[in-house]
């Protein structure tokens, strides 16, 4: 049946079906799982803060449960694994074999930086260019420390630190370079034909046919969503947006449809489903896409989303590293999490309910508690910080600890790159 219009509900059930919500969460989550999530979704936004768990690791405990972290290790940090980075969304793991949907961004990149204006412009940098090259040619892939390091600065070619990081960062941009996976979590950089299939990005599609491509992925994503949420979910402009939009209505893949409460055109799928319900109970990376656009976010769950980790402490409204809550198809709260390994215990340092939600706190519970195990930590504690932390330390039957402790501990445990490495 084809549809012309969708109530709220509906439409925030499409989302969440298309993303991969409504199976019950598993223990034993298959690698097979895991690629078909990714695959489903597109790409896995990469970030580096560990205070709970980073990020690129979140969104498949969130639709599948608790999955062995080594084995997506194994599948995204290999040197030919299936997936490689690219500024996708933001910088993310995206299918190896979805690089040359990007070609066109690459050269985008390359076009920009050689604008008189930027500041470390191609010129500048040709040098330590063609050394970074001539050293990955002759010793393979290597990550950016490998090569970065005072020696180097002493003994020259090289212009320092700086130089060879905007250098590789510049070549990844234009993928004259392109990740062979990490080591730790440090990106390794290779030669394409180092680990890409001879010419892979020589036979790219043009800008058009990539772009409408990347609007068709983002769409079967979404579900349902406005130009401006297609746009957003590869990053492409609203020209380029449009012009794919138009094409994908004309071949039937997308259907205009008009959903209750938002003002803007929206487009439909032509494969989501409208499911009745969706049984969800999950907290939410910062970037996972049912929340990565904020105005989506805003527009779909009335939920006001800001990231506050930059946000000095004193002016912090709901806590440092901030999850949403998702419980079926409503965003009810958000908890501030902290994986304190040291003391094997996931500290909630705030509890939210969100203003005119049902939080139901035993089933957050239910959720802190694998999330818990999930980290291979042995209990959850709860901070007395914010409107639902009673309820959730009293359905975890665990008493509030006080603030002021909790902010000690924070105070005793801060060291660098405790919560941010890269």
């Amino acid at each position: 049946m084809v549809r012309s219009t969708l109530s709220a509900p509906e439409a925030r059930r499409v989302t969440l079906a298309a993303q991969g919500f409504g199976a019950p969460p598993s223990d034993a989550v298959a690698t097979r799982s895991l690629t078909s999530t990714i695959s489903r979704l597109g790409l896995l936004q990469i970030d580096s803060v560990n205070v709970f768990e980073r990020s690129h690791y979140l969104p498949l405990f969130a639709r599948l449960g608790s999955y062995d972290r080594a084995v997506l290790d194994r599948l995204t940090f290999a040197r030919r694994g299936p997936y490689a980075e690219y500024w996708a969304h933001e910088a993310a793991f995206i299918p190896r074999a979805d690089l040359p949907l990007f070609r066109w961004r690459m050269d985008a990149y390359r076009e920009r930086d050689a604008r008189p204006n930027r500041v470390a412009g191609v010129e500048r940098t040709a040098g330590v260019r063609r050394e970074l090259r001539a050293l990955l040619a002759a010793e393979g892939p290597l990550p950016a420390s490998a090569v970065e390091h005072e020696a180097n600065v002493r003994r020259g070619p090289w212009w320092g630190w700086s130089d060879v990081k905007t250098g590789l960062e510049q070549m990844f941009r234009w993928g004259e370079v392109v990740s062979a996976g990490r080591s730790g979590f440090e990106r390794v950089y290779a030669l394409p034909d180092q680990v890409l299939p001879a010419g892979a990005l020589d036979g790219a599609p043009d800008r058009h046919t990539a772009i409408t491509e990347l609007v068709r992925r983002a769409s079967r994503a979404f579900g349902v969503g406005t130009r401006a949420d297609l746009a957003d979910y590869f990053r492409l402009r609203a020209d380029d947006t449009a012009a794919a939009v138009t094409e994908l209505v004309e071949r039937g893949e997308l259907l205009p449809v008009r959903v209750e409460g938002w003002r803007e055109p929206a487009w439909l799928h032509a494969g989501a489903r409208v499911p009745r319900t969706v049984t969800a109970d999950a907290v939410l990376s910062p970037f996972d896409p049912v929340v990565w656009f904020r105005r989506r976010a805003e527009r779909m769950h009335g939920f006001h989303y800001r990231i506050e980790i930059y946000t000095p402490a004193p002016k912090r409204v709901h806590g440092y590293y901030v999850l949403p809550v998702l419980q079926d198809d409503r965003l009810t709260g958000r908890v501030d999490l902290k994986s304190d390994r040291r003391r094997g215990v996931l500290r909630v340092r705030t509890a939210w309910q969100e203003p005119g939600q049902h939080l139901d706190a035993e089933r957050l519970a239910a959720t802190l508690r694998r999330a818990a195990a999930w980290q291979g930590l042995d209990g959850v504690e709860v901070t007395d910080r914010g409107t639902a932390a009673a309820a959730v330390a009293g359905a975890l039957g665990v008493g509030l600890v006080p603030h002021e402790a909790a902010d000690d501990a924070d105070a005793a445990e801060a060291a660098p790159g405790d919560d941010v490495v890269d």
